[in-house]
């Protein structure tokens, strides 16, 4: 097959790694695959594998036309039978292009659920993209969701049933696995000592990761277990940053928590922490996060968005959203579960996402749909 995968950009995320992954999944297998970023590159374009790249350098919303100029030439030159589009904005213009090119296959991919836009500065734009991505769905001959919560929600937004399938994400067990080794020299430099307890919180500084749900059900935590820590990792905007920063200082977390900022060495990351949060309010399609964590054998406590309950099953804990109190007694279920079963636990996670979850699947079933679709005739 020749296919042309595109996404706004290959920034470090969830769904840029898994369109990595995909992209040299597909070329390692012998497929013609061009990788175009929208926007700008970024880490991940080593993760390409074999496949080749192409980066159009959208810089404003005013430049749409240039990029879509673009990508309609790389369309032309290098002659795809299927155009498979990331994330809403190249979902969009993938839509746009395709009575331009009626032979080529187009194939959305959601990555997300129940968006609030509103809890942004760009909702209007965001609302106005969204509405605009499912008005184009009619031209997909397949849309690709990563959670079973995305495609009903896609459906809710007038996706085609008939046409909208589920392809879980798939994790690098390879690269996540675990090795506590690893973890070491970060649980030095963040000051955790040998015996204590480290909960993560890895995510964007995001308003859909709700993180004063994580700050305030860790602050409960502290209060019963003297000896635990805590740490988040991800960036975001300053000013979100601060206000976070200053949330968890009154909450009293002040010596009990590290704020690391982004980070790119993930498998380290998580094989530092004995268990993780996923504090999410909403937005969340399949969260890469706890497959990667319980890859690294690392047991895992989540609100209840997106698949979460589908991805940790019976090894960690689900709990109601923006409910502090809730997580935080989640996360003291866990950490006790931790105490009585220890590595039998740990090796259960993992065992549990390479048993359902690795990468090869989700390249194994993307290709195989792919292969249908583009054999089946032009109309």
């Amino acid at each position: 097959m020749r296919v042309l995968l595109s996404i706004p950009s290959l920034l470090p995320g969830g769904a840029e790694r898994q369109f990595a992954e995909l992209a040299a999944g597909l070329a390692a297998r012998g497929h013609a695959v061009l990788a175009v970023a929208l926007e700008r590159g970024g880490p991940l374009e080593s993760a390409l594998g074999g496949a080749q790249l192409a980066v159009l350098g959208k810089t404003c919303r005013l430049d749409n036309v240039r990029v879509a100029w673009k990508l309609a030439g790389l369309l032309r030159s290098f002659r795809p039978q299927a155009h498979y589009t990331f994330l809403t904005a190249a979902c969009v213009l993938g839509g746009l292009l395709k009575p331009f090119f009626p032979a080529v296959k187009l194939v959305m991919g959601l990555r997300a659920t129940d968006v609030e836009h509103a809890a942004y500065s760009y909702g209007r734009a965001g609302r106005l993209m969204h509405g605009l991505e499912a008005r184009l769905s009619s031209m997909a001959e397949l849309v690709v969701a990563n959670s079973h919560a995305g495609r009903q929600d896609a459906l809710r937004r007038g996706f085609s049933a008939d046409r909208t399938v589920v392809v879980p994400n798939g994790i690098d067990t390879a690269r996540c696995r675990p090795d506590r080794v690893l973890g070491l020299p970060l649980r030095e430099a963040w000051g955790i000592q040998p015996g204590e307890l480290l909960v993560g919180h890895v995510a964007r500084l995001d308003p859909m990761k709700d993180h004063p749900n994580f700050l305030r059900a860790a602050a409960l935590l502290a209060t019963q277990r003297p000896g635990l820590h805590f740490v988040c990792v991800g960036a975001g905007p300053e000013g979100y940053a601060a206000e976070l920063r200053s949330l968890a200082d009154g909450l009293g977390l002040a010596d009990r928590l590290v704020w690391t900022g982004g980070r790119t060495d993930m498998p380290a990351v998580y094989n530092a922490l004995d268990a993780l949060c996923l504090s999410s309010a909403y937005g969340e399609g399949f969260p890469n996060v706890l497959g990667e964590a319980m890859a690294c054998g690392v047991p895992c406590c989540a609100t209840d968005v997106g698949d979460a309950a589908q991805v940790i099953g019976d090894m960690g804990g689900v709990e109601p959203k923006s409910n502090p109190e809730a997580l935080a007694a989640g996360l003291e279920g866990l950490l006790d579960r931790l105490g009585r079963e220890g590595g039998g636990l740990r090796s259960a996670c993992r065992e549990r996402i390479v048993a359902n979850f690795g990468v090869e699947r989700m390249v194994e079933d993307t290709e195989a749909r792919l292969e249908k679709l583009c054999a089946e005739p032009w109309p």
